[in-house]
């Protein structure tokens, strides 16, 4: 029966007390409980073979077919299932419509395959369903998420051991806090930001209570803007939106050839405003490490340089970079991230965690009462309550989760991790360069890559071109790319995902390029290479009328 099925008209499951007593402490039957530890055990012990078997990399079903199958919207008013039917539905009927993320085949997004011990920590975390807001919901897990968060702001911050005794249980002091994901990391950061610039004055009560436009008023502001990489992530142009900031008022600062932001254009555009708008706040500059699209870093160190010259706050994005720290090898690549004021990081990426899991960290360990919030039922003033200096309120302990894997994998075993992505996505690179028909677009600096297929012929005659011949051959490239990325996706034995790198000084035309992320440890380059036999083989097949003409 699928889930549009209409319920049945007559039903052995009554919802009475009998019954729900049984579901909410225990199976109903031994069935049911034979049912659970089947599968259960299998995903407990054996994921990813059970991800192998249940789930396929993606499948054929389109979803306008798999969408008549949950039309239905009536809520029955008893039980239509027990445990035992629902879990066997899920595996057979409701897990092959799935990604199996974990395929090393499946190399399109930031999502992979996550350690096996993760579903057990996640299980635990479930079951004891802590809330960290409050003390009196946690305890214990209050302490360990402090400490945790310490752990990591001394990976980032590399204050001495002095700081850190003095604050890694401090309850007066926030080192940094949890959030659901990056995006709100990022918006807490800028959140804090925006206060700590728009301060309480002797007339004026802070931003927070009076508002923007009377902010501006008592800082004599007519203008406030954020200044970051045009290949910043959205979230900072959805931050700017919430924060009353205006996400027209996120400046793209332009990048050079490597796809690193331009310190020469930042320099720039802080002077123009500053000679041209003196009423302008900017209100920070974002440096990202581990760009979404192409995975490069800016130039960290010298952005840090500029910042702090001019006095504006600096936050970096390391949403996807932020563990390439644990790297001795190549921790260098973040070198002036050390010099920020505050840093996102997600645990869901590069920490391999479940979903999901975000942090921001911040070099002051006070800068975080500018967004306290207190209630009396919740969150009292004079408590030592986490959830007082976050956007989030109710939350899981994922934390625990963090701070167990970093003591069963060490950052030893993250750091092999890290450099296997980057080393075999410096091998891609190598590979498709060595492929005629295909052409690397932007070199990896972490574990992300950018290539299109382009024939050599037609890579060659687009440098002979004038430019409006230029971009209508960019143009039906773009086609060839996007269908062929299509293709391969729905044929369902792998996946890579595909984006637009936008014009600019040193590319005009807009290029849809297909975009790989190397972070499964099973994925080698054998795997790599069946990927791009498999992309030249359609593109043979399926693509050759389309491709223009060199």
């Amino acid at each position: 029966m699928d889930d549009n099925s209409p319920p049945p008209s007559k039903t052995e499951l009554v919802a009475d007390w009998e019954h729900l007593s049984k579901v909410f402490i225990r199976p109903e039957d031994d069935d049911c409980r034979a049912t659970l530890i089947k599968y259960m055990e299998r995903i407990l012990f054996g994921l990813h073979e059970f991800l192998k078997r249940h789930v396929g990399i993606t499948e054929a079903k389109s979803l306008r077919d798999l969408s008549r199958s949950y039309m239905r919207t009536e809520i029955s008013e008893d039980p239509e299932k027990k445990l035992a039917d629902v879990i066997t539905c899920l595996i057979n009927e409701t897990a092959p419509h799935a990604v199996n993320v974990a395929s090393p085949y499946f190399v399109g997004h930031m999502t992979s395959a996550i350690p096996y011990f993760m579903v057990h920590l996640k299980t635990i975390v479930a079951a004891l369903n802590q809330n960290v807001v409050k003390l009196e919901t946690s305890k214990v897990f209050s302490v360990v998420e402090k400490q945790v968060i310490a752990k990591i702001h001394r990976l980032i911050y590399h204050m001495d051991e002095a700081f850190y005794a003095e604050h890694v249980q401090n309850t007066e002091t926030t080192l940094g806090v949890f959030t659901e994901g990056g995006t709100t990391a990022n918006l807490t950061a800028l959140w804090v930001a925006r206060n700590a610039r728009f301060a309480p004055t002797e007339e004026f009560r802070g931003i927070e209570c009076e508002g923007v436009p009377a902010a501006f008023r008592a800082h004599d502001v007519d203008r406030c803007v954020i200044l970051a990489s045009r290949l910043v992530h959205y979230s900072l142009r959805k931050s700017a939106g919430i924060l009353g900031i205006g996400n027209d008022n996120v400046i793209p600062i332009e990048v050079d050839e490597h796809y690193q932001m331009d310190v020469n254009a930042l320099e720039e555009t802080i002077e123009r405003f500053k000679s041209r708008s003196p009423n302008t706040c900017i209100l920070a500059v974002v440096g990202i490490a581990g760009a979404t699209e192409t995975g490069t870093v800016d130039p960290l160190d010298a952005i840090a340089d500029v910042c702090g010259r001019h006095n504006i706050h600096f936050h970096v994005d390391a949403a996807w970079g932020g563990p390439t720290m644990m790297s001795r090898e190549y921790r260098y690549l973040l070198q002036g991230i050390e010099k920020s004021d505050s840093v996102t990081i997600d645990g869901h990426k590069q920490f391999y965690m479940p979903m999901s899991c975000g942090m921001v960290y911040f070099r002051d360990p006070t800068i975080l009462d500018v967004i306290a919030y207190h209630a009396h039922y919740v969150n009292r003033r004079g408590s030592v309550d986490l959830g007082i200096k976050s956007l989030s309120g109710s939350r899981e302990a994922n934390s625990l989760i963090l701070d167990s894997a970093l003591k069963i994998m060490g950052s030893k075993g993250y750091a092999l991790l890290i450099d296997h992505g980057i080393r075999t996505a410096a091998a891609f690179a190598e590979e498709i360069r060595q492929r005629p028909d295909f052409e690397l677009v932007t070199e990896p600096v972490l574990n992300i890559l950018t290539y299109r297929y382009c024939p050599a012929d037609i890579q060659e005659s687009l440098g002979r071109k004038k430019q409006e011949d230029k971009c209508r051959i960019n143009n039906e490239l773009n086609k060839v790319n996007r269908d062929l990325q299509r293709m391969q996706r729905e044929a369902g034995q792998s996946f890579v995902s595909r984006t637009t790198l936008q014009g600019d000084r040193h590319c005009p035309e807009d290029i849809v390029v297909l975009r790989a992320v190397i972070m499964n440890p099973m994925t080698d380059m054998a795997v790599l290479r069946e990927i791009l036999d498999e992309q030249e083989n359609i593109a043979a097949r399926f693509c050759t009328n389309d491709l223009p003409e060199a």
